[in-house]
């Protein structure tokens, strides 16, 4: 039996869409490259195809095909069962496409959706939806499975764990959610073989490319209400972790056998279990890789220890969660964080020469002007390379979106406006929506005139160096052009 899976493509003027793989799908402009890996996706392919399943996978967005192309690859194949991956933001866009695929297959195809959008997990989904005919809850590998299993042998689905469904009568149910797959390692790799591995771009600090994205563990013990993947998709706070052999010989196998040049470990938070992430560093040392990687990492989690490990093993780049540098908001929002401990083992980061990029969400609950103010004044001090100032999203199906539903703090039910970064659709008791995004507007261009300042200070003092005298003196027109971008006195 075929299986068709895919990611649709999701583009307007000007932007293209990013949604498998994302935690916050959104937009990003067009001459962006960022592009998250369709971990789920891929995983499932592999599954199936290990299965014996005739597997084809197609991520329209990462490939920027349009529509009618992603249909016509699609319809080439001719699947039983088609598996599309969708989200909140891009909902209208892809009941559209699912509509599409409908009118071409017709009714002799099943017509399965997944992903970061939790009404779809409702039977009221399926319903209002009738060109849909499943719906699979969350961490959905094992439930595609076993329902592609279930049509291949000609029997309902029935009772599929993770799986929303209709019965004999059309009356759509929902029986439970799947367990959480224990075993990570009995799992096979991504099936990347199926995919367009050249279009998946999350280079932190510049990590050499061709890059490849990896996960050496699931799922996220702490408690941040706003972060909508551990509660939509995992559905509960369970952290599990692979074996850190098996972790590095992926990794091993990614550099030396397909040529990739770094790899960035994408999970919720690497760095949990101090013991596990030294044995991951150890390993990676004694098979002397010489690669450079980068990781999500929470900072009050580090230590010395810790870190100088991870720059031995070739660390180059990590992605550092802040959100706020107002005590009360983190503890607000459940983070939990230890601001001073971050703080000190960011400037550690630092010390070590791994470069690190700082993230913030700005319209938390408890958010003001000046709480904002003071996030951005604090990120300047802490100098990062990079930075990310999002726009709190209640998603639907977060703690987050129920608390400020229940507040009347939720101020857009567009879906198309909950993309974290141009719309503001959140009041807190100080800030109504348009305020918040006035704020982290204003903050944007006060770091983009630190960045701007410190660019000019390097360059002054590379500019002072020894060898640039002398290539001065070697070429004084050149020098006297450079003295001009670095505004100094001629």
């Amino acid at each position: 039996m075929k299986v068709f899976l895919g990611n649709p493509p999701w583009r307007k003027p000007g932007f293209y869409g990013v949604r498998a793989g994302s935690r916050w799908p959104h937009f990003e402009p067009e001459c962006s490259r960022y592009m998250p890996f369709p971990f789920q996706l891929a995983y499932a392919a592999a599954i199936l195809e290990r299965d014996g399943f005739e597997v084809r996978l197609v991520d329209g967005a990462a490939e920027r095909i349009s529509d009618e192309a992603y249909l016509d690859r699609l319809a080439a194949f001719n699947p039983a069962l088609v598996i599309h991956e969708i989200s909140t933001i891009s909902f209208e866009q892809d009941m559209k496409i699912i509509g599409a695929v409908r009118r071409r297959l017709g009714p002799g195809a099943a017509v399965a959706v997944c992903g970061l959008h939790a009404h779809a997990h409702s039977p009221d989904f399926l319903a209002a939806q009738p060109a849909v005919d499943y719906s699979m809850i969350g961490e959905y590998e094992l439930t595609a499975l076993e329902l592609a299993r279930r049509l291949a042998a000609g029997r309902p689905a029935d009772g599929v764990e993770g799986l929303v469904y209709r019965d004999g009568g059309g009356a759509p149910r929902v029986d439970r959610r799947r367990p959480l797959i224990a075993d990570l390692d009995s799992l096979p790799w991504p099936a990347r073989h199926l995919l367009p591995m050249g279009a998946y771009h999350d280079t932190p600090g510049g990590i050499p490319e061709p890059s490849v994205q990896m996960w050496a563990s699931r799922g996220c013990p702490f408690r941040c209400n706003f972060c909508a993947w551990p509660q939509i998709i995992y559905g509960s706070r369970a952290y599990r972790a692979r074996d850190p052999v098996k972790v590095v010989d992926e990794m091993e196998h990614l550099v030396r056998k397909d040529g990739f040049k770094s790899v960035y470990f994408d999970d919720d938070t690497f760095n949990i279990g101090r013991d596990r992430v030294l044995a991951i560093c150890n390993e990676i040392t004694r098979r002397r890789l010489g690669v450079p990687w980068a990781i999500m990492a929470r900072a009050d989690l580090m230590d010395g220890e810790i870190l100088r490990a991870l720059k031995r093993a070739g660390l180059h780049a990590l992605k550092y969660g802040v959100e706020s540098v107002d005590q009360g908001i983190l503890d607000r929002c459940g983070k939990g964080m230890d601001l001073g401990k971050t703080e000190a083992m960011i400037r550690l980061t630092r010390k070590l020469g791994i470069l690190y990029h700082l993230t913030f969400t700005f319209g938390l609950p408890g958010e003001t002007r000046e709480t904002i103010r003071e996030s951005i004044a604090w990120c300047i001090r802490m100098d990062p390379d990079t930075v990310q100032f999002s726009l709190s999203t209640p998603f639907p199906g977060s703690r987050f979106y129920e608390e400020l539903e229940a507040q009347g703090r939720i101020k857009s039910t567009k879906w198309e406006e909950y993309d974290g970064f141009f719309h503001s659709v959140v009041a807190t008791e100080a800030l109504d929506p348009e305020e918040i995004l006035e704020e982290r507007n204003a903050g944007v261009g006060r770091w983009e005139a630190h960045v701007a300042r410190r660019t000019r200070r390097r360059g002054i003092r590379a500019y002072l160096r020894p060898r640039y005298a002398a290539a001065a003196v070697r070429s004084p027109g050149k020098a006297l052009r450079k003295l001009r971008e670095l505004g100094l006195p001629r």
